[in-house]
């Protein structure tokens, strides 16, 4: 079965960006676009009211990916574009829909007045249950594209930030950070934010040099982790960039110049149910470029 690139769409400038963005990963990997709509019936007290009846509420529902199919295949006539519409909660909808996908991208809002996402429920309960890389991506206002294209999506030769814990660095991560670099003929940074021994917090002293001999050991053991990726991939410039403190925000100041950013996200099956770790989530609030979140045991 031939996978595909699968991108939600509610008809919002948010979904139409993540589409649109889609559309292009699309085409970067050769690989079929399905557009997914979820409809969520009214419930039948609104259903029955005049001016929302169930036949008008549906007209609208079909109409919206239509539109947006016809739309996305005049821009991207080489990429093999189908359409969907199911029924039912718009998280549980995507994540079946994506099930054999190669990715699921989705639209988040932009913070009013500032940088980053607003994350919705549906995106942050989708991004915590799917075990393929999910992509959000926003829309920004200021480009003044019609089909709500943001600026981070139409740069495909800025770099792609891949955030990684030194510590554990993920495989499945770092390899889809390499491809996705070798894929836009770009750049790779990794960034990765470590912290000063707890006895620095507290006024002792620090032994002279002892910063950079934490850094230089971080630095080792992730140039040794990534070293088959960058023997895979010769051709891509690679920068290691050590952080002392929080790992998210340095990521998130590394989103002002990136084409994407790459995080990880450990997958967790037990009682308390799925969610993300405090690095995803800061990221995924406040990164100004799109964010790819990657699954890994």
């Amino acid at each position: 079965m031939v996978r595909s690139v699968v991108a939600g769409l509610d008809g919002s400038p948010e979904s139409r960006a993540a589409a649109e963005w889609a559309a292009r990963e699309a085409e970067l990997r050769g690989l079929p676009l399905k557009i997914v709509h979820v409809w969520e019936p009214a419930p039948d007290p609104l259903a029955q009211a005049p001016l929302m009846g169930a036949e008008t509420q549906q007209h609208w529902s079909e109409r919206i990916p239509r539109e947006a199919g016809e739309g996305l295949r005049r821009r991207h006539p080489g990429v093999d574009i189908t359409v969907q519409q199911v029924t039912g909660t718009p998280s549980d909808a995507l994540v079946d829909a994506a099930k054999d996908a190669e990715l699921l991208v989705l639209g988040s809002r932009g913070l009013s007045g500032v940088g980053g996402f607003l994350v919705g429920s549906v995106g942050l309960s989708v991004v915590a249950r799917a075990e393929l890389p999910v992509i959000l991506v926003r829309a920004e206002e200021q480009t003044g594209a019609e089909d709500g294209t943001s600026a981070a999506s139409a740069a495909p030769h800025r770099p792609v930030v891949l955030g990684l814990d030194a510590g554990a660095p993920s495989d499945s991560v770092i390899e889809f950070a390499f491809a996705e670099a070798a894929r836009r003929d770009t750049a790779l940074r990794v960034v990765y934010g470590w912290n000063l021994p707890p006895y620095y917090a507290y006024g002792l002293a620090l032994d002279a040099g002892l910063n950079e001999e934490l850094s230089r050991e971080e630095t080792d053991s992730l140039t040794e982790a990534l070293r088959p990726w960058r023997q895979k991939h010769p051709d891509i410039e690679v920068a290691l960039e050590p952080r002392v403190g929080s790992a998210a925000d340095h990521l998130v100041d590394a989103s002002r110049e990136a084409s994407l950013v790459v995080i990880g996200r450990r997958i967790r099956r037990n009682a308390l149910g799925a969610h993300i770790g405090p690095v995803a989530h800061g990221v995924l609030h406040h990164s100004t470029a799109p964010v790819a979140v990657v699954a890994h045991d």
